[in-house]
């Protein structure tokens, strides 16, 4: 198993303790997709995530407080979701989808 895939893994494990049960991996085993644009990638040691256009980084390779600061931010997306999601929405799952995820 690559360090890419086993910190994913142990992040998506982390995100569901804390009660972020939506995300999944991608399949390239550095890539969790947690919410439509909160995307978390792994990568030369270091946990990076974006959200639209913002993009964060997480020091070091610590999967645990990576997931506290993601799950603090995905909590606040679902409580106000903001205005990039709408159009973000309909290009990924197309105009028929009216609720939030």
């Amino acid at each position: 198993m690559s360090e890419s895939r086993a910190a994913i893994q142990k992040l998506h494990s982390d995100l569901i303790e804390l009660g972020v049960n939506g995300a999944y991996e991608l399949g390239d085993d550095a890539t969790l997709c947690v919410w439509i644009g909160l995307v978390v990638v792994y990568r030369d040691g270091c946990f990076r995530w974006w959200e639209g256009a913002s993009r964060c980084r997480h020091p070091g390779d610590d999967p645990r407080g990576c997931a506290v600061r993601v799950a603090r931010r995905h909590a606040g997306l679902i409580k106000e979701v903001p205005p990039w999601w709408e159009d973000q929405n309909e290009v990924l799952r197309g105009e028929t989808v009216d609720d939030h995820p």
